[in-house]
């Protein structure tokens, strides 16, 4: 789909579905990772339990998952990325590796009304590394380091980010917690100005309500997020019904935001690999949004 210049400049400062005024950019580091986690209101900061876990909260890499797992996003006007993230072991300590490309391809240049004089794509890019180091038997901390790139028209940069992260497994009966502050860091000069990454932090809580042994498992999950320099903040809610470790349904909540709230997804298992898909219906004409992430766990 070609695009009008002045347009889609708008539509990637707003790439996360109708966010409030933005005072920072590189919003494509708001796109969850892992249909699992944004169907169930984008809580991986104590959802996230394979190596999508280096992306929301890298202390959750402790709770010995490991896995390659990929997924797709179409967002509005055909606003699409991909991700990837592999966990693995060494020197005693878990690891992931997360790599990231969004992109929005044949954006139109327009200075004055007539025909179209050049096209250009918009890219973005960023290659983590995780790690977790467990602190007692229940309690963990995590960091991811970033390096991350932009790239609008004929300019470019590239910065660095991390985010730090701990996480309580058990504070009551099948009670955990997870906190993290995500994306600090800075970018070198995009043409004339330095792109504010949007740093948030993160607080969540999850609690399994049925499970210990049975083939009928739900859990329900609660948090908060706030974006630091957009100064806005989000109520998330979200639950997961499952049968047997084989399919799963789950639904999910997130507040302050004007063209979207609720998310449905649904999960299936067979064997190694897991197959998840998430539905977020969008308002005025913006285009749903579509999640399908296939994990191979090992």
């Amino acid at each position: 789909m070609k695009k009008n210049f002045v347009y889609i400049v708008l539509l990637l400062t707003s790439i996360t579905f109708g966010q409030n005024a933005e005072k920072s950019g590189m919003t494509f580091l708001k796109i969850g990772f892992g249909a699992r986690n944004i169907a169930m209101g984008d809580l991986g900061v104590v959802t996230a339990d394979n190596s999508t876990a280096g992306f929301y909260n890298p202390a959750l890499l402790t709770k010995d998952s490991y896995d390659v797992s990929f997924t797709h996003t179409n967002l509005m006007e055909d606003v699409s990325s991909e991700m990837i993230g592999v966990t693995f072991t060494a020197f005693g300590l878990p690891f992931a590796i997360g790599l990231n490309t969004t992109s929005v391809s044949d954006i139109e240049v327009r200075t004055k009304p007539g025909e179209v004089e050049a096209t250009f794509d918009a890219n973005y890019f960023y290659g983590s590394l995780s790690t977790a180091l467990e602190i007692t038997d229940d309690f963990s901390a995590g960091v991811t380091i970033k390096y991350l790139y932009e790239n609008l028209f004929s300019d470019e940069a590239t910065g660095l980010g991390a985010d730090f992260g701990i996480y309580y497994k058990g504070l009551m009966s099948d009670l955990d917690l997870g906190a993290s502050i995500n994306n600090v860091g800075s970018m070198n000069q995009l043409r004339s100005e330095e792109t504010t990454l949007p740093s948030s932090f993160n607080v969540g809580a999850s609690y399994i309500l049925l499970g210990n042994g049975s083939k009928i498992e739900s859990t329900i999950a609660a948090g908060y997020k706030r974006f630091l320099e957009a100064e806005t903040s989000h109520v998330q809610v979200g639950g997961e019904f499952s049968y047997d470790r084989i399919i799963a349904l789950r639904v999910g909540y997130v507040s302050g935001f004007e063209s979207k709230d609720l998310s449905y997804g649904i999960g299936l298992k067979w064997g190694s690999f897991g197959f998840d898909y998430t539905f977020i219906p969008v308002e005025y004409g913006l285009g749903n949004s579509n999640f399908i992430t296939i994990t191979y766990s090992f």
